[in-house]
Order: C-alpha cells, then sequence, then structure tokens
C-alpha cells in the first residue's frame, strides 16, 4: 500500500497526518509513505526525519495524491484538493461532513472512501479519534477566553481568576464530556467561577464527584442556558453529536442578553457551531462581534500548537491506519465495527446517518455495498 502525507492547505492548518515513527512502523510492513516536502515543517517536523524514517519527499501535492492508496490528512479537504479526488482513493483524516454538503457531494461523485476520525466510535460510545484534538481544543478554549477577555483584545478587561477583594470570571460551559470537562479543567485552575451544563445527568454527576462543589453543574434547558449566560464573562460551547449538526442551544436573543465584551468560544464549529449566531472562522482573522458579544469561532482551534496536536493525534489514529494498509481497506472495514462507523462515504454513496440527515440526502447501508 502507497500511503500519501500531503502538505495541509487550510487557513493556517499547521498540523500533519503522520509523524516519523509512523513512516517507520509502515515501511518495516512493506508499505511505502510518500510525503510532500515540507508536509510537517510547522509541526516541528522537517523533511530530513522523513526521509531518515525511510519515506519519499515529493515536491508537490499532485505528487501525494496520485500515487497514494491512502491518503492520510488531518483536515477535511479544501476546495482546491477536490480535484484529486477519484475512485480508488481512501480519504483517511478529520471530515466534519454535516454542515459541508459541497464537501459531501464532491466525495460521492468520485467514488472517494472517506473514512472521518471523529466518527470511529468504540462499543462503549468512545470516540478515541476524536479525543485527543477535544482535549486541546477543550484546554485552548479557557486560555482563548481569557486572552479576549482582555480589554485590548476587545473583552470586558476581565481576569479570569480575579484578585483578592474582586471577583473572578463566571465562566459557562454547555457540555460536559471531553471538551467541557478539558475547558473546565484549566479554567478553574486559573480560578474562575465555572458552571457546566449538560443534559446528561449521570455525566453532571460524575463532574460534581470530580469536583467536590467547586463547579456548579446545571440540568440542561433553554431557562438554566438563558438565565446562565445573563452573568457570564465567557461561554464555551462543547456539545457533540457524532457526525451530526450540532444543536442551537444558544438563541440570538439569548445573545443580546449577554453583558457587553463577553466572550463566546465555540468548539462546536467544526460541526456547525451551537450558537445561533456561530460562523466558522480562521486563525488569520478569529474573531466577529454580534451584539456586542466576541465571537471565537476557529474551526481548527489545536492547529494553533501543531507540535503537541500532531503528535496527540498520530498516538490515536496510526494503529487504525496501519491496520487499513497491512488488510486492505474494504478488509478492514469490514473486520472492525469500530472502523466501519468511520466511513461517511463509499462507492459514491453517503453511509453515514447522521451526515444524510443534516443534509437531507439518502443515506446507504455500508454492509450491502462492501
Amino acid at each position: 500500500m502507497i500511503v500519501g502525507v500531503p502538505r495541509e492547505v487550510k487557513d493556517h492548518e499547521s498540523r500533519v497526518g503522520l509523524v516519523p515513527h509512523g513512516v517507520s512502523a509502515l515501511i518495516e510492513a512493506g508499505h511505502e509513505v510518500v510525503v510532500q516536502t515540507r508536509a510537517g515543517a510547522l509541526s516541528s517536523i522537517p523533511d530530513d526525519e522523513y526521509v531518515s524514517a525511510g519515506a519519499r519527499i515529493v515536491p508537490t501535492a499532485a505528487d501525494v495524491w496520485n500515487a497514494a492508496g491512502i491518503v492520510v490528512k488531518v483536515k477535511e479537504p479544501q476546495p482546491a484538493e477536490f480535484a484529486y479526488f477519484r475512485d480508488n482513493l481512501t480519504l483517511f483524516t478529520y471530515l466534519h461532513l454535516a454542515p459541508l454538503p459541497e464537501l459531501t457531494r464532491a466525495l460521492m461523485d468520485t467514488g472517494v472512501t472517506a473514512i472521518a476520525y471523529e466518527t470511529i466510535q468504540l462499543p462503549d460510545g468512545s470516540l478515541p479519534l476524536l479525543t485527543p484534538m477535544s482535549e486541546v481544543a477543550g484546554r485552548m478554549s479557557a486560555q482563548i477566553g481569557a486572552q479576549y477577555l482582555e480589554a485590548p483584545n476587545g473583552g470586558r478587561g476581565v481576569l479570569l481568576g480575579g484578585v483578592p477583594g474582586v471577583a473572578p470570571a463566571n465562566v459557562v460551559i454547555l457540555g460536559g464530556g471531553v471538551v467541557g470537562h478539558q475547558a473546565c479543567k484549566i479554567a478553574v485552575g486559573m480560578g474562575a467561577n465555572v458552571t457546566i451544563i449538560d443534559k446528561n445527568l449521570n455525566r453532571l454527576r460524575e463532574l460534581d464527584d470530580i469536583y467536590n462543589g467547586v463547579v456548579i453543574t446545571l440540568a440542561s434547558n433553554p431557562w438554566t442556558i438563558s438565565e446562565s449566560l445573563k452573568t457570564a464573562d465567557l461561554v464555551i460551547g462543547a456539545v457533540l453529536i457524532p457526525g451530526a449538526s450540532a444543536p442551537k442551544l444558544v438563541t440570538r436573543e439569548m445573545v443580546s442578553q449577554m453583558k457587553r465584551g463577553a466572550v463566546i468560544v465555540d468548539v462546536a464549529v467544526d460541526q456547525g457551531g451551537c450558537f445561533e449566531t456561530s460562523k466558522a472562522t480562521t486563525h488569520t482573522d478569529p474573531v466577529y462581534y454580534v451584539d456586542n458579544v466576541l465571537h471565537y469561532c476557529v474551526s481548527n482551534m489545536p492547529a494553533a500548537v501543531p507540535h503537541t496536536s500532531t503528535y496527540g493525534l498520530n498516538n490515536a489514529t496510526f494503529p487504525y491506519l496501519m491496520r487499513l494498509a497491512n488488510q486492505g481497506v474494504k478488509e478492514a472495514i469490514a473486520a472492525s465495527p469500530a472502523l466501519a462507523l468511520g466511513v461517511n462515504t463509499y462507492a459514491g454513496k453517503c453511509v453515514y446517518p447522521a451526515v444524510a440527515e443534516s443534509q437531507g440526502i439518502e443515506c446507504a447501508e455500508l454492509a450491502k455495498l462492501l
């Protein structure tokens, strides 16, 4: 199998899909790895490390895409990359297709087998390839929120942890999963008053036990969310329905009632965002205002810390990539229920129900296509 690693082209996307020790393992297993020059440069991985691991360095993205049977990336292909799609190609990357009908259609029209990191799911319901980047994004969300609360950056001029005699900031986190928990950990560590809102009462019990009353836990409903946002300095959106569009938990009316200069960080923007006022932004132009509330909605937040993110991601993705290469894509999918759940498009069809529902298109049954 030839595995290809192109340089990422999304705005300020600094991560890379494969690291040198993964290259070495693939080479030892009898595979070939083709890496676009400087693919790992922004993750502090120079070309010579890939060469030492046994990879072949090529100058252009076309050289990678045209040679590879499996292309391993970090973020969803951008429109400029659609021309590389073909029916004997397997794409292994984050896709977040629910809010991206143009990409979904391009994958279907060309017959690409598209396997999304974020929908590979274990029997216990966990998402092993989403977890490491959720951990990074969750921790970053509190740091970024603290940064934008500073007046020179457009916020209310509030120090997240306060000082003796001055109250700390009020942080509201929507969702108590991996992102929400990691955001909470950093916000509590910085001294903020933290409230977590979630619909899962058992999860709220777990978080209450972990933080022993330091964090307020609230059951999710529109009234609770609305009232909590009125006093919030920072709100972090951390909700997820695997593969589907994020639910719009916060209405425009709720945003209009927030404090002037309050900050929203919507980590769920990859899946369309959980605020009605959310729209995806980039690291180049990360923020905007709605009703005097600052919104940070960058859809590839972990790219800001690419070295940490790349290695954390590869720790999770590589065993699945090796399985695809060793067994063959069709055989690996058939043998692994978790990997099969990662398949979003196959043989020209959408095969992931949540994506099909979000876009109003037909969903085929993967098992019948294999």
